[in-house]
């Protein structure tokens, strides 16, 4: 387990920052497990100055999950994260998928196919597994996408894929939270400090004695036409149960300094609007 994947600097992204997020699995669709890795997707690279334009949830079908790639290529998204359906049974069926849904024939990796049989053998002189070496599922990981690398499991058996395609990386990676973790922030260090080194994402909150969102509307549209750049959010809870709003203002620029400036003016001005014409009572 010795093998590290080297990040390939100035790698041409066409829109680096934009992420969709593919993840498989017929268990997160009948509520057998919770999706978690979405969520640990949109926070991490949302803070890391990433635009996540895009999350879905797909049955363990090679149509349907080449259907979702062949889209996400289209839209020419800059990273395309896959989770799930990495392993060694029938049922793993990404790598299959992606390379149908990138037009790209599988072909046998020997560096993949080398770290599959290193990770068996370490787990089982651990006594984890009962044997190690390869065999026909163990086998079927080593099968990528033509033109792509495998990227170190630090946690398991099955290689994560990174794979450059037309305009777009198509990073595949384990369903299992641990092991997507670990290759993410393991493996793909490199590459995520290139890819998002320029971005910077802050947001600031306020909190308004209001439960009715439609009496803050005329601010909202103000706001909107004021500062364009930032996002306005209402996060409400239960009308009965919770007497007022958080606003959250967020923005996203290659210079954290300007856009911390850029936010305190903005809610500067909201605070102003809303308490001294609006009436509301509002604080930070």
């Amino acid at each position: 387990m010795s093998h590290i994947f080297s990040f390939k600097k100035g790698a041409v992204i066409l829109n680096k920052t934009s992420i969709e997020i593919i993840a498989i699995g017929n268990e997160l669709l009948n509520g057998a497990i919770q999706d978690t890795n979405t969520f640990w997707f949109c926070k991490k690279f949302t803070d890391l100055g990433g635009d996540i334009q895009r999350a879905v949830l797909v049955p363990d079908d090679e149509e349907i999950i080449a259907r979702e790639v062949a889209g996400a290529l289209e839209r020419k998204t800059g990273v395309i994260f896959v989770a799930g359906g990495l392993g060694p049974t029938a049922d793993d069926l990404t790598l299959a998928a992606v390379a149908k849904g990138a037009g790209v024939p599988l072909k046998l990796h020997e560096e993949a196919r080398k770290m599959i049989r290193e990770s068996y053998d370490f787990f089982a002189s651990k006594g984890v597994f009962s044997q190690g070496g390869l065999n026909a599922g163990r086998e079927k990981m080593a099968w990528l996408p033509e033109g792509a690398e495998p990227l170190v499991n630090p946690a398991g058996t099955a290689p994560g894929v990174f794979f450059t395609h037309q305009s777009s990386t198509i990073i595949c990676l384990p369903g299992v939270p641990g092991e997507l973790k670990s290759i993410v922030e393991e493996s793909l260090e490199d590459f995520i400090a290139e890819t998002f080194s320029a971005g910077s994402f802050s947001e600031k909150h306020l909190v308004v004695q209001c439960n009715d969102e439609s009496l803050l509307d005329p601010y909202f549209k103000r706001f909107n036409n004021t500062y364009p750049e930032i996002y306005l959010k209402a996060r409400s809870g239960m009308i009965e149960e919770t007497p007022h709003l958080t606003l959250v203002l967020s923005a996203s620029d290659e210079n954290q300094e300007k856009t911390e400036s850029l936010l305190s003016n903005a809610l500067r001005d909201l605070m102003k609007w809303l308490a001294e014409e609006g009436e509301f009572t509002v604080s930070k």
